[in-house]
């Protein structure tokens, strides 16, 4: 017979969500976090482009709207406070001939869903500020930057430990029993294999969070949304930078466009695209380099090609529901599901890394 275990609260999955949740809630309850890597952020987390956004693209009143900008307030104080490396370097959305409505609708959405510091950028202004830019116009995000994605995540893990949260690495949950407040979890690390038993759970595990519903006894099948899996290639610069600006095109429909990110260190990248693939596969495609030129060459003509070199890919979670894209995060309670003290966050793809400290705010007041 598996040995038993008792907490009050479990959260599956250690990427930047789970562990803002974890030092949100330690100190007032005990928390355990079953994470199946062998360290914290290995997926979402740690693939991206580390960019604090400031919520311009999401639909007024959406999740994503409002959690980002309020996690990008609680971001920066955070990394002031904690001292975690990060630069408000600003964004900068290009637009070419034939594009400025487009650029007049984002911005016209994004001062509707409250977003601040933003500023239209004539051509001659580009001129003067970013002479290697190709553009007619552009929308100047002041609030936008970059941040140390590892040191804030091993600043929110400490925390959280430091509240006697127990944080659990190498542990895979390879089964849920769901009853109204009283999960049964049944959990295997390198060594051993036991029960834990918990009043709540948080469903945090990022790309695994749609699959991990489907091994969960007690959850409603309809309830469960379709996942698809949209990898994000990144393609280095070598050599100087031409900008320490963020540099966006207008968005796409799955994405935010091939964009120029800058380092801490002042290295520039190119990505993500967009590539749908069937199984998780983190290896750059580099056949994907021909897209990537043609993409940047819309804003910097004179781009040398072989300056570009594979860099690193991450996965990123799309939501269908109906056969159609769910473009919002998706955060399921008890309204939405019936089961009593179960939390599932699920589509937390952009901007989630903003929004972290924003969503642990939120489960601590209504999860």
């Amino acid at each position: 017979m598996l040995s038993r275990e008792t907490t009050d609260t479990v959260i599956i999955g250690a990427g930047v969500i789970g562990l803002a949740i974890a030092r949100e809630l330690a100190a007032s309850r005990s928390v355990v976090l079953l994470e199946q890597e062998s360290r914290f952020g290995e997926h979402l987390s740690s693939r991206n482009s580390e960019v604090i956004h400031a919520g311009l693209y999401y639909p007024q009143d959406s999740l994503k709207a409002r959690l980002c900008l309020r996690g990008n307030a609680l971001l920066y104080q955070y990394c002031q406070e904690q001292q975690i490396p990060y630069q408000q370097c600003g964004k900068l959305i290009v637009a070419n001939a034939g594009q400025q409505n487009t650029l007049e609708q984002l911005h016209h959405n994004a001062l509707n869903s409250g977003a601040t510091g933003l500023h239209r950028c004539s051509q001659q202004w580009l001129q003067q500020q970013e002479p290697w830019l190709q553009a007619s116009e552009a929308l100047l995000s002041e609030h936008s930057g970059i941040l140390d994605s590892h040191a804030l995540m091993s600043r929110l893990a400490q925390e959280a430990e430091r509240n006697d949260a127990l944080l659990c690495y190498r542990h895979r949950v390879r089964r849920i029993d769901c009853e109204p407040g009283d999960f049964l979890l049944q959990v295997e690390s390198d060594d051993t294999a036991f029960e834990l038993r918990c009043r709540h759970m948080i469903n945090a595990a990022g790309l695994h969070a749609v699959p991990l519903l489907k091994r969960c006894n007690g959850f409603p099948a309809e309830k469960i949304p379709e996942q698809r899996l949209a990898r994000g290639n990144y393609f280095s610069l070598s050599g100087r930078s031409p900008t320490q600006r963020l540099i966006y095109p207008l968005p796409e429909a799955d994405g935010l466009g091939i964009h120029l990110t800058v380092d801490l260190a002042g290295n520039a990248r190119f990505g993500p695209d967009v590539e749908w693939i069937k199984h998780s596969d983190y290896q750059v495609n580099s056949a994907r380099l021909p897209q990537f030129e043609e993409a940047i060459q819309r804003y910097w003509p004179s781009l040398n090609p072989d300056r570009l070199s594979p860099a690193y890919a991450g996965i990123r979670p799309k939501l269908f529901m109906g056969g159609e894209p769910y473009r919002d995060f998706l955060i399921q309670g008890e309204k939405e599901h019936g089961i009593t003290g179960m939390t599932n966050l699920l589509g937390i793809e952009s901007p989630g890394l903003t929004a972290a400290l924003a969503i642990a705010e939120d489960i601590a007041k209504y999860g």
